[in-house]
């Protein structure tokens, strides 16, 4: 398969799959969504693959976040729809019945900390960065984060996470139980394919059920939780303050939201 936005290698057992956008630090537009969507349906019932490594294309960047120029075009009536979107791929990576690793790069910001979020296992390099930055445009999450953060971390780290959009280190994530590990950043997919190659040589019916039953494990903590947050992301994308939080980040100001 060609894609525009990802690559993908297959190296013994495990998928390598690479966000690469880096002229746009690696943000998710919908193009990209459309083709994780496309890939990992394709290799979900493929028994040649066992484990899938997520990473971002250089070293300044895992993703960082969803496209805002794409973002602030969306009409009001939209913003559900598009936060539904982007968690139907979210699911589709966590429910794959496979193992899932994230190996962060640089920035995973907004979208990219909540693609991380959707993978089973997290590794950072130690020049990772983590926030979910929504709140800095008028809106929240919509990919997931209210959801997955709060049942990573807890509740009152995920409030404060999302409620103040700053951004946390490698060192902070790995405390707060975020990641796994921290590497340096020229050992990061080493370690990530050491990873994927041990999980390789486990049984793999075993390794399947493990990891539908841990997901099966957070299923009624978040039973309806993603709709929710999906209707009130649309709600926000309604909202003037949300236009105007969009456009000053593109134009590198300060908002001036009217609540």
């Amino acid at each position: 398969m060609n894609f525009k936005n990802i690559t993908f290698e297959i190296k013994y057992r495990t998928g390598i799959v690479k966000i690469n956008r880096p002229d746009k630090r690696n943000a998710l537009n919908r193009e990209t969504l459309d083709e994780l969507f496309t890939l990992f349906s394709s290799i979900q019932n493929d028994n040649n693959i066992s484990v899938i490594i997520i990473t971002g294309e250089g070293d300044k960047a895992f993703v960082a976040g969803a496209d805002i120029s794409e973002l602030v075009k969306l009409e009001a009536d939209k913003g559900k729809d598009y936060a539904l979107y982007g968690q139907k791929v979210f699911d589709l990576i966590e429910n794959l019945g496979k193992p899932v690793i994230a190996a962060v790069n640089g920035f995973a910001l907004g979208g990219g900390c909540e693609l991380a979020l959707a993978c089973h296992i997290r590794i950072a390099s130690s020049n990772a960065r983590f926030s979910q930055p929504e709140i800095n445009l008028g809106v929240i999450p919509g990919y997931g984060g209210t959801q997955r953060l709060t049942r990573l971390v807890n509740s009152g780290r995920a409030a404060e996470i999302i409620l103040t959009g700053d951004m946390i280190n490698a060192e902070e994530a790995y405390k707060i139980g975020l990641v796994n590990k921290v590497y340096p950043p020229d050992e990061l997919m080493i370690k990530a394919v050491e990873l994927a190659d041990k999980i390789c040589s486990k049984g793999q019916t075993a390794v399947r059920a493990s990891v539908k039953a841990i997901v099966a494990a957070s299923e009624n903590f978040r039973a309806g939780g993603l709709l929710y947050e999906a209707e009130l992301f649309g709600e926000c994308c309604r909202t003037d303050d949300f236009k105007e939080g969009a456009s000053a980040f593109l134009e590198k100001r300060k908002p001036d939201f009217k609540n």
